[in-house]
């Protein structure tokens, strides 16, 4: 059986593959998997991704399975429990986000409808197809990016600065980023 070519990103890690060959790219319209990423990625601000994939389930279980109208309503108590949940990142700053943002998300949601059509605006509504021969060439930001950054911000969000949100239009699909040779850049 011939191999198929992936992002160089994923190689080596059966996880990382998985998530690259079954996730990575693909788009996401359901405001509840867009919340998710949301959560992952400010998890995510100054660590590996990979370390935040180990602990998905963990994040699943610790934030009621991504409920975001869920977490709009935790209180100091839970917060503190979180706080001394191994199987997360316990950092406090992002954890209060993580509250903060969820009620947020849903004055997005007021505002648009659903959050996905107030973030796909961003891309005019349809996925950016980039022609990266090799990952290391992907930008870190773009103007997409920043615009995004910059309007959550000014809403209130945290831990949304551009770098976080380019990764996050990656994983949702607003952008394709798969290597041109990678068998998931014509699939997404």
């Amino acid at each position: 059986m011939v191999e198929k070519h992936k992002c160089g990103w994923c190689i080596g890690d059966v996880l990382y593959e998985a998530y690259h060959d079954q996730e990575w790219g693909v788009p996401v319209y359901d405001d509840a998997t867009i919340f998710e990423f949301l959560i992952l990625e400010t998890f995510q601000a100054g660590l590996s991704w990979i370390t935040i994939l180990r602990k998905r389930e963990n994040f699943r279980a610790a934030f009621d399975d991504f409920d975001y109208k869920k977490i709009a309503t935790y209180n100091q108590d839970k917060i503190d429990a979180l706080l001394q949940d191994a199987g997360i990142i316990r950092n406090k700053l992002k954890i209060y986000a993580t509250v903060t943002n969820a009620q947020l998300f849903m004055k997005i949601q007021e505002e648009y409808g659903s959050f996905s059509k107030y973030i796909w605006r961003f891309v005019d509504g349809k996925p950016i197809k980039n022609k990266i021969k090799n990952y290391k060439e992907a930008p870190a930001t773009t103007p997409e990016s920043d615009a995004l950054s910059k309007d959550l911000k000014k809403r209130g969000f945290k831990f949304v600065g551009s770098t976080v949100m380019y990764a996050h239009m990656q994983a949702t699909g607003m952008v394709n980023d798969h290597e041109v040779g990678c068998f998931r850049y014509v699939e997404v």
